[in-house]
């Protein structure tokens, strides 16, 4: 589902086509929604809730917005994520029965297993085999929606170097883009000071989401913050998310200082 918010001012008229993410509290936070065909960099430690957020954001796009979507994963195996997902009451498969979600499969190969999946990578991290498998894709499913989890995984199997990293990101960006996919690429950082692994990933996308899982007076807190998103205005606050049965929920009123 795609809304529409306008922009006024004193020469021009503009309206920006939104996809809300159906996260509680989240949209709030950025005028509505994602913008249309762009693509979103979520990055954080391990255990922030990357994977949760990309998941329900697909979940949530075909429950509540009927936009079909696409889950590259190269990091866990399929039947790790459907699993992982029913912990919320997400049934992944029987969206995938309905033709509304599919799953790639782009971890076996990476680790030497056969797969029995429906899409499988057969070649990991060939970049030209991800992009024809996500034009096949959205033309058998209609998807509007993808993730890639995780963008680290590329960038490991390019050997770590930052100029093929940043070429390849790019060019998988601008192929979603050019799909019309509103995509989220997840990232893994460093530490608590949230660098990105390979210090690239901020540029090759049009905004940047970044989930904190900081101590806090002695405990974890979760925090939120839309660190860049080009072409609307956003929250510059650092916003507490918490992890309910429904998954994540984020509080517009809280705020968490580090």
């Amino acid at each position: 589902m795609i809304t529409e918010t306008t922009e006024t001012g004193p020469t021009k008229k503009r309206a920006s086509q939104r996809v809300p993410t159906g996260i509680k509290g989240f949209d709030e936070l950025c005028e509505g929604g994602l913008i249309s065909g762009r693509t979103y960099l979520l990055s954080g430690i391990y255990g922030s809730g990357k994977t949760i957020f990309s998941l329900q954001y697909l979940y949530n796009g075909i429950t509540k917005y009927d936009d079909a979507g696409i889950f590259i994963a190269t990091e866990e195996r399929p039947e790790q994520i459907r699993q992982n997902a029913s912990n919320f009451g997400w049934d992944l498969d029987a969206l995938e029965a309905e033709n509304k979600l599919a799953i790639v499969d782009a971890c076996a190969t990476k680790v030497g297993l056969p797969s029995t999946e429906k899409y499988v990578d057969i070649r990991p991290f060939d970049m030209r085999s991800m992009l024809d498998q996500l034009i096949k894709i959205r033309e058998e499913i209609g998807a509007k929606r993808a993730v890639v989890d995780s963008s680290t995984s590329i960038g490991f199997y390019l050997q770590m170097d930052p100029v093929k990293i940043r070429v390849e990101l790019l060019r998988l960006s601008c192929i979603m883009n050019t799909l019309n996919l509103t995509s989220l690429l997840t990232c893994e950082v460093t530490d608590d000071s949230q660098t990105n692994r390979f210090g690239v990933e901020n540029f090759v996308t049009d905004g940047s989401i970044i989930l904190y899982f900081k101590k806090h007076n002695d405990v974890r807190a979760r925090g939120v913050e839309i660190y860049k998103m080009r072409g609307t205005k956003h929250s510059e606050k650092v916003h507490s998310f918490s992890m309910a049965s429904e998954g994540i929920v984020v509080h517009p009123d809280k705020t968490v200082n580090y």
